[in-house]
């Protein structure tokens, strides 16, 4: 008995000891999440979505990553959306929820989804985009609240309005408005229920990432984040955000007392920069050369700024001699700007774009 008690904790200590290694690998490996790829056959890159689920389809269809029945058809090649999927439209779920399947029909077929974090899914997370005007539409903030709870007050909405000859669907509408803005229960729902289920999902992408010496990140790489590897870019921004995200569902506000920001809401960090779409060329171009050299890449492909009002071309969607490409030309129906991509192939750049007819 005593020898089967010693080999029952022998195996029981065995056990924990293997448990607590691979939880340390898995966390580490988290952590340290590949950023970097090499002789990728081609790559098609989106800029900001910010909810519009249809023209995201589209572009996805005539770009010849999916099919119509919305399936992966690209084979091995590499797809990048640089971030600012949410806020301004109302389907940002739904784009998300394909991000999500398609990330696992890519890797079947030899391919690859990157998602990178914008300042739009920044802010969701640490439960500050609710305090700015026009970022989540109502039907963003309703995609996200838990089911049960939605329920709940929409039951408690046709309570009230059962006997209205008004537009039902307008008024329910504006009642889901007023509590996103002015309902503290309300605001933490939606803040815990989407970290909970998609804050933690995007929080396992990078903010940064390299393609054939191709860099793709949503603001901007500054001088100062140049010197950094894209690694540790990666590891600070999830560990910030992190820090915030846990303080946020255990109902905290305001910063964790003893987080530093390094990268999150930084105006030179790779969230908000925008300085590689705004200067003037010929002024900031040896700041660009510097910032290439320390990032050993030969271009960089940024969102953020958008570049609407124009037609999307190689000649308006890039800078500094084709070593800048900005990709955000206002996709969204609420910019009512261009569907467009940015392919690269045979080592060369190519556009795809066509208007937006929902706004013709």
């Amino acid at each position: 008995m005593t020898g089967m008690m010693r080999r029952n904790r022998y195996l029981g200590l065995l056990l924990i000891t293997l448990f607590l290694f691979s939880f340390q690998f898995s966390f580490v490996q988290a952590a340290h999440s590949k950023c970097i790829w090499t002789d990728v056959k081609k790559i098609v890159a989106v800029g900001d979505i910010h909810g519009d689920y249809d023209n995201f389809v589209t572009i996805l269809i005539k770009t010849g990553i999916i099919s119509k029945d919305l399936h992966w058809i690209a084979g091995s090649t590499h797809f990048v959306q640089t971030g600012d999927v949410m806020d301004r439209g109302p389907h940002a779920k739904k784009v998300f929820d394909l991000l999500i399947k398609l990330e696992k029909e890519a890797e079947l077929a030899n391919g690859k989804v990157h998602f990178l974090i914008g300042n739009h899914e920044e802010m969701n997370i640490t439960g500050i985009a609710l305090g700015q005007s026009n970022y989540v539409t109502p039907e963003q903030f309703v995609s996200f609240l838990p089911d049960r709870y939605k329920r709940k007050k929409e039951r408690q909405f046709k309570e009230s309005f059962e006997d209205s000859a008004s537009d039902t669907d307008d008024l329910l509408r504006q009642y889901w408005y007023q509590l996103m803005r002015n309902d503290d229960k309300a605001q933490r729902k939606y803040i815990e229920n989407f970290n909970k289920v998609y804050g933690e999902w995007i929080l396992k992408h990078n903010v940064a990432i390299m393609i054939n010496e191709i860099v793709f990140v949503h603001g901007g790489i500054s001088k100062n984040f140049s010197t950094w590897e894209l690694e540790d870019i990666n590891e600070r921004a999830r560990y910030e955000l992190s820090e915030i995200q846990q303080a946020r569902l255990k109902g905290l506000q305001g910063l964790p007392s003893s987080l530093e920001l390094k990268i999150a809401f930084q105006p030179n960090g790779p969230f908000w920069y925008r300085e590689l779409a705004r200067q003037d060329e010929e002024f900031f171009k040896s700041e660009v050369d510097l910032i290439m050299d320390n990032l050993k890449a030969r271009a960089i492909v940024i969102a953020h700024t958008p570049k609407t009002g124009m037609t999307a071309s190689a000649e308006s969607m890039s800078r500094f001699d084709q070593r800048v490409w900005i990709i955000d030309t206002g996709i969204s129906e609420t910019y009512g700007g261009i569907l467009s991509a940015l392919i690269f192939k045979n080592g060369n750049f190519y556009i795809w774009s066509e208007p937006n007819e929902k706004n013709k």
